[in-house]
């Protein structure tokens, strides 16, 4: 007995091969009948008739396949539709959606002003508002998408929460319009910054005397402020901030930030926690403060000023659309709105300090010198926080 391999040419380049067990195929006289060769020929012709049938088969099988994933690909494509449709003609796309659901971490006052506002200028769309930290939400977005179930639409958040998401290609690509406004730094591919934060130093007014009032972040260094100092344990933003944008190497900010540490300065988790603790009197400057939590504070009487000369600027929120999204023209037409000139019109009525460049904040916050983190510093996050932490010996 021997095995004979009979090779057909498929309808590809690939060969399917047939195998024919025993020397039966080929003895004298033959067990398929007087005519063998004929018989072989009828069991070949069936042969390729069946593995036609299976490359049919397999081809539409194929086909559905790659039509899914096409889809899917359609579905997460560029928003680039929007970029020659104008808000209202979105709207109208979207009333047929009738709601979106927003994935966003907000104060009251936020949920107070923008999404009435939002509601207001395009009644028949309800927002869903669902509010926790950023990771929280980049969480359950992960969890949603593994479970096959996208709930979101939009998601906002801080760059080094939400570039999780874009490494598990769950964000689309986004060209909206409205972004023009904005300068590079402020956009991505996938985001567009919609608020801006400022680290600045504040202080309490009734424990400082004029002519000792900081001007910038090296003045902290002088043994003068030892033990009136306080920060945010993990706002090592403030020295990565320095380094790239000021100082232009380690060396000099370590040196600086090693004096500032023999000042020892108290750590306090929570900005807000900190201007109280200013307001109570029980420090004198803060060096890591949020310059839009202050003046609300000084109108109501509080002692507090903030250093104007210099700060360091992030984004503080950026929008972003998931792939998949249930809403698709509802999502789309909340991130255009919030991001343009009448959205963040609306956020800075919340008290937020609006990204866009001809909206100002209702307080005069902004820095005269500012200098801003962009996304690709978010890199460089880990070495800057571990360097803080030895600096100061946090844990």
């Amino acid at each position: 007995m021997r095995s004979e391999v009979l090779s057909l040419p498929g309808p590809t380049a690939s060969w399917y091969k047939v195998y024919f067990i025993g020397s039966a195929v080929w003895s004298n006289p033959p067990l398929f009948g007087v005519d063998w060769v004929t018989e072989i020929r009828m069991k070949l012709r069936k042969i390729v008739r069946r593995s036609m049938h299976i490359y049919v088969a397999l081809a539409v099988f194929g086909m559905s396949i790659h039509a899914q994933i096409g889809l899917a690909v359609a579905a997460g494509a560029p928003v680039a539709a929007g970029k020659a449709e104008s808000l209202e003609q979105v709207y109208e796309k979207a009333k047929k959606e009738g709601r979106v659901v927003v994935y966003m971490a907000t104060a009251a006052k936020t949920e107070e002003v923008v999404f009435p506002a939002f509601e207001k200028r395009f009644p028949g769309i309800k927002i869903t508002h669902v509010n926790a930290t950023a990771d929280q939400l980049v969480a359950r977005a992960v969890a949603e998408a593994r479970g096959g179930k996208i709930i979101g639409d939009v998601i906002s958040g801080t760059q080094n929460y939400i570039a999780q998401l874009r490494e598990q290609n769950m964000l689309l690509d986004i060209a909206l319009p409205e972004a023009t406004a904005y300068p590079a730094v402020l956009k991505g591919t996938y985001w567009v910054a919609t608020d801006t934060e400022y680290f600045i130093a504040a202080w309490n007014t009734s424990r400082l005397k004029k002519e000792d009032e900081p001007k910038t972040f090296e003045d902290f260094a002088d043994p003068k402020w030892a033990k009136r100092l306080i920060a945010e344990p993990r706002d090592f933003q403030v020295l990565l901030g320095l380094v790239k944008y000021k100082y232009g190497s380690d060396d000099r900010a370590i040196e600086i930030f090693k004096k500032i540490a023999t000042n020892k300065p108290e750590f306090f988790k929570g900005h807000s926690q900190l201007a109280e603790l200013l307001v109570a009197g029980q420090a004198d400057v803060c060096i890591t403060c949020y310059a839009h939590h202050i003046p609300p504070m000084a109108k109501k009487g509080a002692p507090l000023q903030i250093m104007l000369t210099e700060g360091v600027g992030r984004i503080g929120g950026t929008v972003t659309i998931l792939r998949g999204t249930p809403h698709p023209n509802a999502g789309l037409l909340w991130a255009r709105w919030l991001i343009s000139e009448e959205g963040q019109k609306a956020f800075a009525q919340a008290g937020e300090t609006p990204a866009h460049a001809k909206v100002e904040p209702l307080e005069k916050i902004l820095p005269g010198k500012t200098y801003m983190l962009t996304a690709d510093d978010t890199k460089d996050f880990p070495k800057y926080q571990k360097l803080w932490n030895e600096i100061f010996q946090l844990r």
